[in-house]
């Protein structure tokens, strides 16, 4: 399963983006989590937002209320929309993917894309 991330770019504070992480060498269907994550420099990785195989949602404090995970099986896509963008919101975005028991958790994740760079300027 190869992932590809694009979407990032920059934006002022207060704009919007929207990612997206396309699957290729599988096939589609909804049995996986999939999630995103990012890291600022000099920062670990951290969970961004989730989605579960039943598509469950999950989203970290910083991210609720401003981001949506959203996923299209027959696309074989995953989204995130991001709205009310903050400068504390750079980082390298990377989507996620495999069967965690804990979608917060990036140990849990067989796959990942090779991250899009998202700059929110103030």
């Amino acid at each position: 399963v190869q992932l590809q991330a694009s979407g990032g770019g920059l934006v002022q504070a207060g704009g919007s983006l929207k990612l997206s992480c396309v699957a290729s060498g599988t096939d589609t269907d909804s049995s996986y989590a999939a999630g995103w994550f990012r890291q600022a420099p000099g920062k670990e990785r951290e969970f961004v937002a989730g989605i579960g195989w039943s598509s469950s949602t999950y989203y970290s404090d910083s991210a609720k209320g401003r981001f949506t995970i959203s996923r299209d099986n027959v696309k074989n896509t995953l989204y995130l929309q991001m709205n009310d963008l903050k400068p504390e919101d750079t980082a390298v975005y990377y989507c996620g993917r495999g069967s965690p028991i804990n979608v917060k958790d990036a140990q849990g994740y067989d796959y990942w894309g090779q991250g899009t760079l998202v700059t929110v300027s103030s």
